[in-house]
């Protein structure tokens, strides 16, 4: 009897051992040539768990595209804008000016920092040319909320708009931080000048530039004084300089053709033509080539009346409109 019991419960014992398993302890596997049956719902979870990381990084993607996008937009914004800010008016005026036509696109800290030194700003110098827009040449994500920007601004006169090209670009690096839920240009750096001819006549001092081409290398550069005589007079009532660009070939014993360039103050320049006063003897007075707020830049009556070598090539050269006037004061180092 004693036997019987003790069987009896030696078979108990291995049935549970059998039958139980603890949680998570792996089953027995499927018989060769059956498939494990899987709950439909189990699938479907398993197959979202495996697709979340892809999801989240297309949706990072689009995110990251939609913020660089919003970035450009307000540069190009305030690229098409910069025209409608003309630097030379009255400080209250132009104030008034970079809150209309910035305000939305800019930081308050830096529309402040503008209206207190207008020397940073950019906008509009002279009349032409004048910023057109600001190509964008490089975006870079700094932080989560900044993108720095790097362009420039393209200034043309009325002759680029029909025959294409520029007259002049200027390298520009903005800062584009999120404020809530907008994107504002919170920096502005201005760079170097870029004009097209290879070759350029930098003059701070009065504020042009005059683009020269590749044979013009190695120029230099004679300033001279130009004199203003009244009517049936013989002393000068008016001077100014003129500056002469010289080509490099140019000797005392075979002089070549300069580029002879005027300097008049606009009181001046205004004098000369109400008839105050004239220059030379010739019956046409000087040609304006251009002009920025303080100084109008012309070229003489005659200037190459002796018709020296050269002249065609310097009559070329100001056929294609090469001065370009820009705000009087010291050049940015290159």
């Amino acid at each position: 009897m004693n036997q019987w019991l003790s069987a009896l419960l030696a078979l108990l014992v291995a049935l549970s051992a059998a039958l139980w398993k603890p949680a998570g302890a792996p089953g027995p596997g499927p018989a060769e040539g059956e498939t494990s049956a899987v709950a439909p719902e189990q699938a479907a979870v398993d197959e979202d768990r495996a697709a979340a990381p892809e999801e989240v990084e297309e949706a990072a993607g689009d995110q990251e595209q939609a913020d660089e996008a919003a970035a450009r937009a307000v540069v190009e914004e305030f690229g098409r804008r910069l025209k409608n800010v003309s630097l030379t008016a009255p400080p209250d005026i132009v104030a008034a000016g970079m809150r209309e036509q910035y305000g939305d696109l800019v930081s308050p800290e830096l529309l402040e920092r503008w209206q207190r030194d207008l020397s940073a700003a950019p906008g509009r110098v002279v009349s032409s040319p004048w910023p057109d827009r600001i190509e964008i040449l490089a975006v870079t994500r700094t932080s989560e909320d900044a993108f720095e920007v790097k362009g420039e601004i393209i200034e043309m006169t009325s002759m680029d708009v029909v025959e294409g090209g520029f007259s002049a670009k200027q390298a520009i690096t903005l800062v584009v931080t999120r404020s809530g839920d907008r994107w504002q240009i919170s920096d502005v750096s201005l760079g170097e000048y870029v004009y097209p001819g290879p070759v350029t006549y930098r003059n701070g001092e009065y504020g042009f530039v005059l683009s020269l081409p590749e044979s013009w290398e190695g120029y230099t550069v004679v300033t001279e004084t130009w004199e203003g005589l009244p009517v049936g007079g013989s002393e000068p009532v008016e001077t100014g300089p003129l500056i002469r660009i010289r080509h490099p070939e140019w000797r005392e014993d075979a002089p070549r053709q300069d580029i002879p360039i005027m300097v008049f103050t606009v009181k001046q320049w205004e004098a000369l033509e109400a008839g105050e006063f004239h220059i030379g003897a010739a019956p046409i007075g000087p040609t304006e080539l251009g002009r920025n707020d303080q100084y109008v830049f012309a070229l003489p009556a005659r200037y190459n009346y002796a018709f020296p070598e050269g002249y065609e090539e310097v009559e070329e050269i100001l056929q294609g409109s090469p001065l370009v006037p820009m705000k009087p004061g010291p050049v940015r180092p290159r």
